[in-house]
């Protein structure tokens, strides 16, 4: 387990998660605005967790998200480092029937905390399509900053949020 919430426990993917993430990954609305492909084979989700280096090199990565009333997997939420800029994001990606719960917004305020707190990281970004309304709200609700607009995923346009360590408000 890498942290835990009132609702929620966050933890490294398992090969176990493969089915889940294909699963994840093939609901159209869910990666509408990703710039991801779903998954062609639970295989391929399977290498996808058995190649994510994240955890080895930086200490953190993209992480499950287990409820923790059934042990169900929700979806995914974390913190990936992006070394061509240098910086850290946050992202989080739920099945739908878990949207409108407040889920994205527990484990993205979490992972904040996690990565301030506990990884001493000094600025987190959030980036989400523009007409990607919903993730939008949900980087703003974790106190997230409009910084600029900016060209994401093939040309289409983006919002970029930014919360430094010294605005962390949880």
């Amino acid at each position: 387990m890498i942290l835990e919430t009132q609702r929620l426990i966050l933890r490294e993917f398992e090969p176990d998660d493969a089915r889940h993430l294909f699963a994840l990954n093939a609901v159209p609305d869910v990666i509408k605005y990703t710039g991801d492909p779903p998954f062609q084979s639970i295989a391929e989700a399977r290498s996808f967790i058995d190649n994510y280096d994240q955890y080895r090199k930086f200490g953190y990565g993209r992480w499950a998200v287990i409820g923790k009333t059934h042990g169900e997997f929700l979806g995914w939420c974390g913190l990936k480092y992006d070394a061509a800029r240098d910086e850290t994001d946050l992202g989080f990606r739920f099945f739908k029937q878990y949207w409108n719960h407040g889920f994205a917004t527990e484990a993205a305020k979490g992972c904040l905390d996690h990565g301030f707190n506990k990884l001493g990281l000094q600025s987190i970004v959030g980036r989400a399509m523009k007409q990607n309304t919903a993730s939008i709200r949900v980087l703003e609700k974790i106190g997230m900053l409009f910084e600029r607009e900016a060209t994401v995923h093939h040309g289409d346009c983006g919002m970029i949020y930014r919360i430094a360590a010294t605005d962390l408000k949880i």
